[in-house]
């Protein structure tokens, strides 16, 4: 016997054996014996066939059917023997054989990859520094005065923006005349929403119900020219609007009423009320620097440590996503859901979710990092507080479910982050820096 194993990358190899005949003489003939005892002939019984007969009706055939089988046999006594753990289903890529003579076979095979995870540890890495500005706070108590504001219906549009106008919108051209196949749009204006455009502000006021008031804006769009070249043109667009109803914004005064209602008696003054704001504002910023961070340091030792991941892993992986899509689409009420354009879009996240599931496996590994009894035992004392299950059924449960997982995952991202610098950066600056480089 004569075995050799090359490896094609990190995951893929490639086994070559060759066997003398006396070696698979005995299995080959074994083989032989089980395929005519299948075979039924006119004047025999079915696997009476003497084997001279069938030698001369199918020559060597059978030899070589029977040569498939012993090399598959053979691959998983090596395979078991040099503990190769194949992963998915193996291709034998080639066999040479004749009667009487040597057995040659090449098999393609998969693998888990063996990995040295390094730079994972000592790296610097950029994050947003989210923090919460007076500007957002004054936003926000903006938003809760107009959640609970009153309207009342008046005849004109007043100075100020708190008023909102039911309108019919007509295409027009530069002249005022309608244009050709423009039909009225009912809809509202509310000339108090932040991103109205300012000349229909200034149009707008001291209308009253029943006069219009025109207003133009430019879109730009690119284009091939006569030459094939791509450039960029501007169009402009002019509307009127005639106005059929008119109310006026009634906001609220932010008394202690109405402090107390929105927070739940939480705050009763302004001051209280933007500390609030500030919290909850930097609980939803924390947690948006948290999420990216641990994007942010997958993708950094993702990218240091690159290799082939296993296809078998990665096609797996690929349905389970496409699958997910395709039922989203479903809920949502798309009736065509293309599977292959969306295996070809999400085949690079299948193999970055691949390559990182095995590269933070070997940290863990490497770095032994583990959820140890006792911290198991104090989570499940306090849900089985909450729940009234016994703690031997939470900790069980706990270990055989994902709950685990995530654990384990929380450690290892606590470790993560101990061990590099975290540097927070304006978030301008940082995502512009980002853009950059993705171009």
């Amino acid at each position: 016997m004569d075995v050799k194993i090359n490896d094609i990358n990190t995951s893929e190899k490639e086994l070559e054996a060759t066997f003398s005949y006396d070696e698979i003489k005995s299995e080959i003939e074994t083989e032989v014996q089980k395929q005519t005892k299948k075979i039924q002939l006119p004047g025999f019984r079915k696997g009476k066939v003497p084997l001279a007969i069938l030698k001369k009706m199918y020559g060597d055939s059978l030899e070589y059917e029977a040569s498939e089988k012993v090399a598959n046999d053979r691959f998983w006594e090596i395979s078991k023997e040099k503990e190769l753990k194949p992963i998915g289903q193996p291709y034998l890529k080639d066999i040479k054989f004749n009667p009487g003579s040597d057995l040659y076979f090449k098999v393609q095979y998969e693998t888990y990859p063996s990995l040295e995870v390094k730079d994972y540890k000592n790296q610097e890495i950029e994050i947003p520094d989210f923090v919460v500005k007076d500007e957002e706070i004054n936003k926000e108590i903006e938003y809760i005065i107009k959640e609970h504001s009153t309207k009342e219906q008046v005849d004109s549009v007043g100075d100020d923006r708190n008023y909102i106008l039911d309108v019919e919108m007509t295409r027009i051209n530069g002249k005022g005349e309608i244009f050709p196949g423009s039909k009225p749009e009912k809809l509202q204006i509310d000339l108090s929403y932040e991103k109205v455009q300012e000349e229909i502000i200034q149009n707008a006021k001291g209308k009253k119900t029943g006069e219009s008031f025109s207003f133009s804006f430019k879109d730009g769009k690119t284009i091939k020219n006569a030459e094939g070249k791509e450039e960029k043109v501007e169009e402009t667009f002019y509307y009127r609007a005639d106005i059929k109803e008119i109310n006026r914004i009634i906001l609220p005064e932010l008394n202690e009423q109405l402090i107390k209602k929105v927070t739940k008696d939480k705050a009763s003054t302004e001051e209280q009320l933007r500390e609030e704001i500030r919290k909850d504002l930097q609980h939803f910023y924390d947690h948006r620097m948290e999420e990216y961070l641990t994007n942010k340091t997958i993708s950094l030792i993702v990218k240091n440590n690159d290799f082939t991941p296993p296809k078998t892993l990665v096609n797996n992986f690929l349905n389970e996503l496409v699958k997910h899509e395709e039922e989203h689409a479903k809920k949502e009420g798309y009736k065509k859901f293309n599977k292959e354009e969306a295996s070809k879009r999400l085949l690079h996240n299948a193999e970055n979710e691949v390559k990182w599931y095995l590269l933070k496996s070997e940290i863990i590994r490497k770095e032994n990092i583990t959820v140890p009894e006792d911290e198991l035992k104090q989570i499940a004392e306090k849900d089985a507080e909450k729940t009234g299950i016994a703690i031997d059924k939470l900790i069980s449960y706990y270990k055989a479910s994902k709950y685990g997982d995530k654990l384990l995952d929380k450690k290892l991202f606590d470790f993560l982050k101990e061990n590099n610098k975290i540097i927070k950066t304006d978030p301008e600056k940082l995502f512009k820096t980002e853009s950059k480089e993705t171009k």
